[in-house]
């Protein structure tokens, strides 16, 4: 293997399964350089500066290593901390990694179990000859608590927290699409059926409408004028066919019909409004066109709904208003695009003998809601004389379709955070804020359980460090003199005497006293005990010693020992 082959599997293993982009980088190199400089300087103060720049070294290694590999630095920094103190803050950071990268809670409880008996099986071995095992691992196990358990379950919490909020997520766009796709089939097959309703309805009324007239224009017996009014109507159903070909296609396949050949297509747009200017005047009806600004192009819904609006406005007044004079406006403003049809006093007498008007109700209802949906508006209602006004605003562009909609009346369930035509499934944020914990209350659950978690481990370090300090202040007794005491224990007492003057001595604070002073007399027994006064230097510690032969004190010595 050569060593473009090693570079490159060393760094599969190091940066494991996650993508490494450069914030992530640069965020690693800093902690491990941190952590390195946070050692080593510790390190300095225990050891020489080779001990403490390969410890150093050992912890910024083990950090680039415990995302890719957390099992293992968790075990390696358990085995570290009770040999070399000042890694405790790479168990901590190990043991954050290891609860949110390790997989199933199986293996998870096996990694910090082996780590924690790792952990007592190096400091019992560190610190052998022990005087009291269960005070150490009474300790051992306290800080392994504060110091891996609570940061890798607090890590594994929230990991799993976000892993099931992005599960959830998924789950529920899934549901949206899925339900969107059965409600596009069902209006589907609803329009498929409307279509074909139109089509065997009124395509045979309007057929039959077309040949009815279309005989009656060649007959001879009419008049010139009668014979035009013919016309028209045979003209009105003919496009009135091509008209209902085209919504049924639109209907039925969402494109429109193809146009039968001869025949001219519907202008349904702003430049078809002159064609229903003069088809109404050809019906007999007095209509006045009036135009002024700049022409200006309008999106496709916009141009279509404008035709629509003057169309349904004129059919308005031929019904309720006929033989009034009609007034079509066209102003092109510089914001928008305005249609006035106004209509003016209403004949009673032409009312009354045109009879009852056969009306839907919904056309102007329908020109409010299509005005609406490309983002204008339709103002309709009688004048000041007693005509009836029939107003449209509509925005040029799309992008423009925002300024006349009225908030929150519109996009009912979109997010404001999210455009609207992203391309994306469109996801019901009401729902998903609702049962997705994405509401500002969910959240604060969210955050208090957090909270709650943080406290319950600084509570937790607060209780480990009363029971420690009374340990620790139980088991100085036992291993601590005043130098008074010292000076008031003559050599040739007896032994008995002696002891009870002296406390026990066994405790954890003496262990590895023994044996770093002078030579002990051959054949004695000698009790090492701590001064209650501190040395000269942070690394070094008085000490008395008592050595005793025959049950006599043969010797007592006051010296230093290097921790």
């Amino acid at each position: 293997m050569d060593v473009s082959s090693r570079v490159r599997s060393g760094w599969r293993l190091l940066k494991g399964p996650e993508p490494w982009s450069r914030r992530r980088i640069t965020g690693e190199v800093a902690l491990a350089l941190a952590l390195a400089l946070v050692v080593g300087g510790i390190g300095l103060l225990n050891g020489g500066p080779w001990r403490a720049g390969a410890v150093a070294a050992g912890v910024a290694v083990l950090s680039l290593l415990r995302r890719s590999l957390p099992a293992s630095v968790l075990l390696a920094a358990a085995a570290l901390t009770m040999p070399a103190g000042e890694t405790a803050p790479l168990l901590l950071i190990a043991a954050w990694s290891a609860g949110r990268h390790i997989i199933g809670a199986t293996r998870a409880l096996a990694a910090f179990t082996g780590a924690f008996l790792l952990y007592l099986v190096v400091g019992i071995a560190v610190l052998w000859p022990i005087a009291q095992p269960v005070l150490v691992a009474i300790f051992g196990t306290l800080f392994f608590l504060a110091a891996a358990v609570v940061p890798g379950l607090t890590s594994r919490y929230w990991s799993q927290r976000r892993t099931l909020l992005r599960a959830m997520q998924e789950h529920n766009a899934q549901l949206l699409r899925e339900r969107a796709m059965v409600a596009g089939q069902a209006r589907l097959r609803e329009r498929q059926r409307i279509a074909q309703d139109m089509h065997d309805s009124l395509g045979h009324q309007l057929a039959l409408i077309s040949v009815h007239t279309g005989a009656l224009e060649v007959d001879p017996e009419l008049t010139g004028r009668q014979r035009e009014a013919v016309g028209v109507l045979r003209q009105a159903s003919v496009s009135a066919m091509h008209e209902l070909r085209e919504v049924v296609g639109i209907l039925r396949d969402g494109i429109e019909a193809p146009t039968a050949p001869g025949a001219q297509p519907a202008s349904r747009g702003t430049a078809g409004i002159e064609a229903l200017v003069a088809a109404a005047r050809a019906a007999g009806n007095t209509v006045e066109l009036r135009g002024s600004g700049e022409p200006k192009p309008l999106a496709a819904a916009g141009d279509h709904a404008a035709y629509r609006i003057v169309q349904e406005a004129l059919t308005n007044a031929y019904k309720h208003a006929p033989g009034a004079p009609i007034t079509v406006e066209l102003r092109y403003e510089p914001d928008s695009f305005v249609i006035e049809v106004v209509n003016g006093v209403v004949d009673r007498a032409a009312v009354e003998q045109a009879g009852e008007v056969v009306s839907g109700g919904q056309g102007l209802t329908g020109l409010h809601e299509r005005a609406r949906l490309v983002g204008g508006m339709v103002h309709t209602g009688p004048t000041d004389d007693g005509g009836f006004r029939v107003a449209g605003v509509l925005p040029y562009g799309a992008a423009d379709a925002a300024t006349f909609v009225a908030a929150g009346d519109d996009f009912r369930q979109q997010s404001a955070s999210l455009p609207l035509d992203d391309g994306g499934p469109v996801v019901d944020w009401n729902i998903a804020e609702r049962e997705l914990g994405m509401s500002g209350r969910n959240k604060a659950g969210g955050v208090a359980l957090g909270c709650g978690i943080a406290v319950g481990a600084v509570v937790l370090l607060v209780i480990a460090a009363v029971v420690g300090l009374f340990l620790l202040a139980g088991s100085a007794e036992k291993g601590m003199i005043d130098p008074s005491e010292y000076d008031k224990i003559q050599v040739g007492t007896s032994e008995a005497q002696v002891r009870e003057q002296l406390p026990s001595g066994d405790t954890v604070l003496t262990s590895g006293l023994a044996g770093k002073g002078p030579a002990e007399p051959e054949g004695s027994r000698c009790t090492v005990l701590m001064s209650s006064e501190t040395g000269e230097g942070i690394k070094t510690e008085p000490v008395f010693r008592f050595c005793f032969k025959d049950g006599k004190l043969i010797e007592k010595k006051s010296y230093d020992v290097e921790r």
